[in-house]
């Protein structure tokens, strides 16, 4: 019998579905942050166990460092920590107060001229980075970097001077693109999601849309992805599909692919779960601890691509 008002268990989810063979395989490899993020996400887990985690990871001056994202090493603060940071705290709606106020002052440091997010802040010359992100003197603005942080703000109604400028940037960035790769396309999808200017973020994803079809960003068939070259400095395997730019149904992006495509991709992405219940990491293995440290969080975020899509995972 249990003791009077003790907690009770978590619920187990059933042998051999995808939920409980990546509950294994969380528990074997991921991080803290990653083991308390799958609590909540699928274990009725709270919210304060995932912020202590990443306290961790955070610095004095508001950013986020020490591999949080784990293409980038070291402890100083960058632009694509605190981004993964941001997204953590959306995550489970902690994403305002002061955290995020300190959070918007770190980013108006290391803003460039123009007010946006560089790739790499000059500060990680020091410690080792991916070879994909190069570090300079002066690194130009990046819609990769500045999309996902202000699209995140706005989402969560945060109100700081830093956003005027970043989110002229970023309308700017993304109604002039005229040549793109995945990652890009997908940094845009995170601003336009929650622009507050919902007619102009419609207008601008529809012709994104037009623009990942006629330049065959999407692997809208799995099966002959192989016919599908990647862009250069991409993995030999590192295809992007319809759920990649859509990660839930209510992405503007959605509206890029038929019912037909996004079966075939939702298809795709359950049966990519490996047998060590994790799913595949398809970015360069620049070095050796990267997949260990990578693959939790593409695990927890198929499982949620998946449930977003009312697929079963158990």
């Amino acid at each position: 019998m249990p003791e009077t008002g003790a907690s009770p268990l978590p619920p187990t989810p059933p042998a051999h579905s995808p939920l409980f063979r990546a509950e294994q395989f969380v528990w074997l490899t991921a991080r803290v942050l990653e083991q308390r993020l799958f609590a909540y996400h699928f274990l009725n887990g709270t919210a304060d166990p995932v912020e202590t985690a990443l306290d961790a990871y955070r610095n004095e001056d508001g950013g986020y460092g020490h591999a949080l994202e784990p293409d980038l090493r070291g402890p100083v603060s960058q632009p694509l920590h605190t981004a993964r940071a941001l997204h953590v705290l959306d995550a489970i709606e902690r994403c305002g107060g002061q955290r995020v106020d300190r959070v918007c002052r770190y980013l108006t440091s290391v803003s460039t001229p123009d007010g946006a997010l560089p790739a790499v802040h000059p500060t990680q010359r020091d410690y080792p980075a991916a070879p994909f992100l190069p570090i300079t003197a002066a690194p130009p603005s990046s819609l990769l970097a500045t999309g996902p942080v202000v699209g995140l703000l706005h989402r969560n109604e945060v109100w700081h001077a830093w956003l005027f400028r970043a989110t002229d940037f970023c309308w700017q960035a993304i109604e002039s693109l005229e040549k793109s790769h995945p990652y890009e396309i997908e940094a845009a999808v995170a601003f336009l999601d929650s622009a507050p200017d919902r007619p102009r973020a419609e207008a601008a994803a529809d012709r994104l849309g037009r623009l990942v079809r006629d330049q065959r960003l999407a692997a809208l068939d799995p099966d002959d992805r192989d016919a599908l070259p990647v862009p250069p400095g991409y993995a030999p395997d590192e295809h992007h599909f319809p759920h990649d730019y859509a990660s839930t149904p209510r992405s503007l992006a959605r509206a890029w692919f038929t019912d037909d495509e996004m079966s075939r991709s939702l298809d795709h992405l359950a049966a990519e779960q490996r047998e060590d219940g994790g799913w595949p990491l398809r970015r360069p293995r620049w070095t050796p601890g990267i997949p260990q440290e990578a693959r939790p969080t593409a695990t927890v975020e198929a499982l949620r691509t998946l449930r977003a899509y009312g697929r079963h995972i158990g």
